[in-house]
């Protein structure tokens, strides 16, 4: 596929895998947790978002609806009901003040990777590349596959941040343009996960075993949620399945932060946990603790 939905390209990224990285992110994600921070990525469409915060009242938006979607109200301010919007998107046009925008572009293959390839030689100084990130770019398998291909022929060393919910056919295509898999295992009990996430890990544990099993190189990514994974429990079965495994380099550990909940979304109620607060550094080294017995200090961070 020579196009795809995408929210974000971020250049000069250093968190997103090894060295100095261009980071590109999907729209479209299969599943829903409850603390996501990336709610502009969940649906694989163009969508409107609302910064209330810019907005000066000018009523110019409502003017221009064809449908009446946009509507004031007198308790709520301005609403959105996306279920009559028809996409003309004339009132982002329409605003003098940028409180409407839209998240998500259509980008051409060629007009990506010509964004990608300006960096190559901050990628060749620092052992850096590109990571595709989303919401989850298998979301979208054609370009992915597409994108991934096209970076490994211009030399391009290729990352790819999943969460693992993907059929093996799909994940398996991909291997031989992956040079590394940064992989996302947010709880270990299959209930409780599809209970926070919206899917059981049934799938992703199977797949991640079986990347190990063939010798790709793998970096473990764990949210950790005060309160709904970092129980224990849970953090010793993380450390016994890892132990297991021979080809991850490094597990991360993820806190959870509050930045998801400063998003002004229109639609869908995408707010994420408000009253959850970030876990302290000292429940960050307890799990620490908790991983080591397994996995060794050396590969956590």
């Amino acid at each position: 596929m020579s196009a795809g939905i995408i929210f974000d390209v971020q250049r000069f990224s250093l968190h997103d895998g090894p060295g100095i990285r261009t980071t590109v992110f999907f729209k479209g994600c299969p599943l829903r947790c409850l603390w996501c921070h990336n709610p502009e990525a969940i649906s694989p469409e163009i969508e409107l978002a609302f910064y209330s915060n810019k907005c000066i009242n000018c009523n110019s938006c409502i003017s221009v609806c064809p449908s009446g979607a946009l509507q004031n109200d007198s308790l709520k301010g301005k609403r959105y009901n996306r279920e009559i919007c028809q996409s003309c998107w004339r009132c982002v046009d329409a605003c003098p003040s940028g409180a409407l925008t839209l998240q998500g572009k259509i980008f051409q293959l060629e007009e990506i990777l010509s964004q990608i390839v300006k960096d190559i030689p901050f990628y060749n100084r620092s052992g850096g590349g590109v990571t595709l990130s989303g919401g989850e770019p298998t979301f979208q398998f054609d370009f992915c596959l597409a994108l991934l291909k096209a970076c490994k022929e211009e030399g391009i060393n290729t990352a790819l941040d999943t969460s693992g919910f993907v059929p093996w056919r799909r994940l398996e295509e991909l291997l031989p343009f992956v040079d590394i898999f940064l992989y996302d295992i947010k709880h270990m009990d299959s209930d409780e996960h599809k209970r926070l996430t919206g899917v059981p890990n049934e799938t992703i544990l199977e797949n991640l075993v079986r990347l190990d099993r063939l010798g790709k190189s793998i970096e473990i990514r764990v949210p950790i949620i005060p309160g709904y994974n970092d129980s224990y429990e849970n953090i010793r079965a993380l450390s016994y399945f890892l132990g297991g495994l021979n080809s991850v380099k490094r597990v991360k550990l993820l806190p959870y932060h509050k930045l998801g909940l400063s998003k002004p979304w229109m639609f869908n109620n995408r707010r994420g946990i408000p009253d959850l607060e970030p876990p302290k550094r000292d429940e960050i080294e307890r799990i620490k603790g908790i991983l080591v017995e397994n996995i060794g200090e050396e590969r956590i961070y």
